[in-house]
């Protein structure tokens, strides 16, 4: 079954990974164009490639145009946002019309060998050049996708910084189900590790980049006294091995400790006036924790409650209307979130209020949201019609 949602302002369609005749079904659905760039979020068993190039191909022949292997970008998931809300096993395709947007997509080809000022000089000549082409234009942002097994987010963000200077950014690591073994990046058609996309985008829309979790600090607290940063690994917290420690603190044994766990009682750290997650994925073969994000030895965390998701996000969105309801909404939302919702039972309901607010997109092993690399949060984009009302919130 195919998902639709196309208009003159946003176009957006998924369909089961496993359709022999995925591309042509998502042409059908997106319409002909032109678009300034397509996004897709898909399964990590579809063969992106060569969707990629299908789509490629048939837009360029309709338009009596040659091929851009640039116009195609995405990455795969750890689950994904349809129309309908939460999916699995599809392919999201979001397409942003040319009407309205202009964009310009830079290539983070090795995560392991970044240059920040060789970053920073491109993006800044991105940013100009997009300026130069709409310069009535004034909704700017930019969008990232990274892999997400590179452990390499937080220095990535911190790079580009500078360069972005006020312009927001929100993003997330791409994902491989729950299996953790592999992600990937597309670009001009081909599945790249290792590698980021930063997606810098200017439209006559208005838009409001944003991001939300719906925890609340508890009074406990805990110290990193022991870890690998480079690896994000935490061996000892309050001095004690580490898993034994969290699991004490839970009132649990360390064998009870599971993803479902974690998701349900993450920890979180104080940076620039709010708080952050700094979610666990896993305990290793020694009893270490493993976690998503930035650790570091001395680091403060404070063990997190969690508010009723469908009641919080419900209304979170319903904030991004006002003073009137976006057209759309792309946003990157963890894994863990949707764990959580399948272990409390709440994911059909949180389906809904996805589906209720238009917002499209996939799950992710990590958000960025401006210059951090975050965990467990919603980040996005609204997106609204040319000539809406001035926006009242940040």
């Amino acid at each position: 079954m195919t998902q639709t949602a196309a208009t003159a302002l946003f176009a957006s369609a998924s369909v089961p990974g496993d359709d022999p005749q995925a591309a042509d079904r998502l042409l059908t659905a997106l319409g002909p164009g032109p678009f300034a760039r397509i996004l897709l979020f898909a399964t990590p068993s579809a063969d992106l490639p060569a969707i990629a190039a299908r789509l490629t191909h048939a837009l360029a022949e309709a338009a009596g145009l040659p091929p851009d292997p640039r116009l195609v970008i995405g990455c795969t998931t750890a689950g994904e946002i349809t129309g309908a809300g939460y999916g699995e096993g599809q392919i999201v395709a979001v397409g942003l019309p040319a009407t309205h947007f202009a964009t310009e997509a830079l290539l983070i080809p090795d995560l392991m060998q970044l240059s920040a000022q060789d970053l920073i000089g491109q993006v800044i000549r991105a940013r100009t050049a997009l300026a130069a082409r709409h310069p009535g234009w004034d909704g700017e942002f930019a969008f990232l996708m990274v892999d997400g097994l590179s452990l390499r987010e937080d220095e990535l963000t911190a790079a580009l910084a500078p360069g972005l200077g006020s312009l927001p950014l929100f993003g997330g690591s791409a994902g491989d189900g729950t299996a953790f073994g592999e992600t990937r990046i597309l670009w001009q058609g081909r599945a790249r590790s290792n590698a980021a996309i930063l997606l810098l985008v200017r439209s006559a829309c208005r838009v409001r980049v944003f991001s939300l979790d719906h925890l609340t600090p508890s009074d406990c607290k805990m110290v990193v006294t022991e870890a690998d940063p480079a690896r994000r690994i935490v061996r000892r917290l309050n001095a004690e091995p580490a898993a034994r420690e969290y699991a004490r603190l839970l009132g649990k044994d360390p064998a009870q400790l599971t993803t479902f766990t974690f998701a349900a009682h993450p920890l979180v750290v104080r940076v620039g006036g709010r708080h952050h997650v700094r979610a666990i994925q896993r305990v290793d073969a020694n009893g270490d924790l493993v976690f998503f994000s930035a650790i570091d030895e001395g680091l403060v965390l404070t063990l997190a409650e969690a508010q009723d998701m469908v009641t919080h996000l419900d209304s979170a969105l319903t904030a991004l209307s006002d003073p009137g309801p976006p057209a759309a909404i792309l946003a990157c939302d963890c894994i863990l979130r949707r764990m959580e919702a399948m272990e409390r039972q709440s994911h059909t309901a949180l389906s809904q209020v996805l589906a209720r607010h238009r917002v499209v997109g996939f799950s992710t092993y990590g958000e960025q949201w401006n210059s951090m690399h975050v965990n467990q949060t919603m980040t996005g984009v609204a997106l609204y019609p040319p000539g809406a009302p001035p926006m009242t919130g940040p």
